[in-house]
């Protein structure tokens, strides 16, 4: 991939960034600012330069269409005290406030322009409707830099399409995510061992199939698990079960069995009556689920067990939470498997999404891990051995 450095001397030049500003908000307060400041490399060193930085991000799902509840206006003001400069917000994608704003910006400057969801055509299948887009976002700048790894794996106008039509490389972020990732999936150095939690065995499918080609153990919490439990013939009480994948995981089990690699199912469970952040709870056996409770937690004992597992590997992959750690009573497993990975020895990733705003939740120092993942759905894509159309395009 071309790096910022490849694209010459910027200074004057206007530069279009795809930022991943997706963050949580309480209203319009942000939550987890983890993304706006992981893009803070690329975006000074542009400012620092002296080009004339235009970002376009987007934020939540909004329908095509501008909607108040999802406008970039707390990520400019968040932006802006981070960097110590204004950041202008236009109040349109394409529009008039945003060739305005981007004509008014001198060496040096920033501006954001408003939610790129906003405009139908950012996601449209049509590579001519979003083609439209891009030459809209194309005619703003001199050059592209693709910084947003969440979305990389989005064939998307703002990601793919104006790559193909502008200068491009990949910003600190981008370089930062494919190194780290591609050096846990490539050539890991061994044992190597992937820790899988979240809710649903589906969204997972893919990634297991091919760790189980690649890695030495695959340690599974999380929500997913009771399609395990429930493959390997364990009552698994009201606890989250797609019934429907459990053929599909004992074909797993089986398959890595043959294969020599082990998958380590917990041992015990936090058992609780409901799904509530005050609920009665118990730790059972993992085989021994009351049938009228839901497992929200791997319990003490897997706790140690994975993190024997994770102290014993060299590299160590961890995508998804143990269970539902945004209630304190069922964090301890998500706990368990961050401390194991801040005293290993090994090089360790925290994939995107709920793992990484686990660490931050629980207060863990994001400099104990090797690299913590911006992207939930793109690192889960590469950790899958998938081609991420945002990356290739730019590797030419």
């Amino acid at each position: 991939m071309k790096t910022i450095a490849d694209l010459g001397d910027l200074r004057g030049k206007h530069v279009l960034v795809r930022s991943d500003f997706n963050v949580p908000l309480d209203g319009t307060t942000i939550t987890d600012d983890g993304r706006i400041r992981a893009a803070l490399p690329t975006l000074k060193a542009l400012l620092d330069g002296g080009a004339r930085v235009i970002v376009t991000a987007h934020l939540g799902r909004p329908k095509g269409e501008p909607d108040a509840k999802y406008s970039l206006a707390p990520v400019a003001a968040r932006l802006g005290e981070l960097l110590g400069q204004p950041v202008a917000l236009a109040e349109d994608v394409v529009g008039d406030s945003a060739k305005a704003t981007v004509a008014a910006l001198e060496d040096g400057q920033i501006a954001l322009l408003e939610n790129i969801r906003f405009d139908a055509r950012e996601t449209s299948k049509d590579d001519a409707v979003r083609g439209e887009l891009a030459d809209e976002l194309v005619a703003f700048a001199d050059a592209f830099v693709s910084d947003g790894f969440g979305v990389v794996h989005r064939k998307q106008a703002s990601v793919y399409d104006v790559a193909l039509k502008l200068p491009h490389a990949a910003g600190y972020l981008v370089q930062l995510e494919v190194e780290s990732l591609r050096k846990a999936t490539e050539n890991p150095e061994r044992p190597y061992v992937v820790v899988l939690g979240g809710s649903k065995v589906s969204d997972k499918l893919g990634v297991i199939a091919n760790l189980i080609e690649k890695a030495d153990k695959l340690l599974i919490g999380g929500g997913m698990v009771f399609t395990f439990l429930a493959a390997k013939g364990y009552e698994v009480g009201t606890s989250l079960l797609e019934a429907d994948q459990v053929d599909t995981v004992k074909g797993y089990l089986e398959t890595a069995a043959a294969k020599g690699v082990e998958i380590l199912l917990p041992v015990d469970i936090v058992a609780a009556d409901a799904f509530a952040a005050d609920a009665a709870h118990e730790v059972v056996a993992a085989d021994a689920i009351p049938a009228d409770k839901m497992g929200l937690d791997i319990g003490p004992k897997s706790g140690e067990l994975f993190r024997e597992a994770i102290l014993s590997a060299k590299t160590i992959a961890w995508n998804g939470p143990m269970g539902v750690f945004e209630f304190p009573a069922f964090a301890e497993g998500t706990r368990a498997v961050a401390q194991a990975l801040v005293d290993s020895e090994g090089f360790s990733i925290v994939g995107g999404g709920d793992s990484a705003a686990a660490v931050r939740k629980l207060g863990f120092d994001e400099a104990g891990f090797g690299h913590i993942s911006t992207g939930g759905g793109a690192s889960l894509e590469l950790l899958e051995g998938k081609t991420l159309p945002g990356i290739a395009v730019l590797e030419d």
